[in-house]
């Protein structure tokens, strides 16, 4: 498997924790939207999409279900967020 195409939209506004959103394409044929940037404890983390379950606990739709592969998508992530410019608002 190889992370095709990273896309990240910068935010910011009333939750300073959030640092933005993250689209990955996955070998040319899969997405995974709404994976979220946040900052905790000085450094950025990753948390991917979720979803509210009959018990109203937040649970994953998607995830890395190892280190390695967590770790590809949060260096792909990290480094299209930092070339990324934030969005300015007129």
């Amino acid at each position: 498997m190889k992370i095709t195409s990273v896309s990240v939209h910068k935010v910011s506004g009333k939750n300073d924790r959030m640092k933005g959103i993250a689209t990955v394409v996955l070998d040319d044929c899969f997405k995974i939207k709404g994976i979220r940037i946040y900052e905790s404890e000085d450094r950025l983390k990753l948390a991917m999409p979720s979803r509210k379950n009959k018990n109203n606990e937040n649970e994953d739709v998607a995830h890395p279900l190892n280190a390695e592969t967590r770790k590809m998508f949060e260096d792909a992530i990290f480094t299209e967020y930092e070339n990324t410019e934030e969005d300015t608002e007129e």
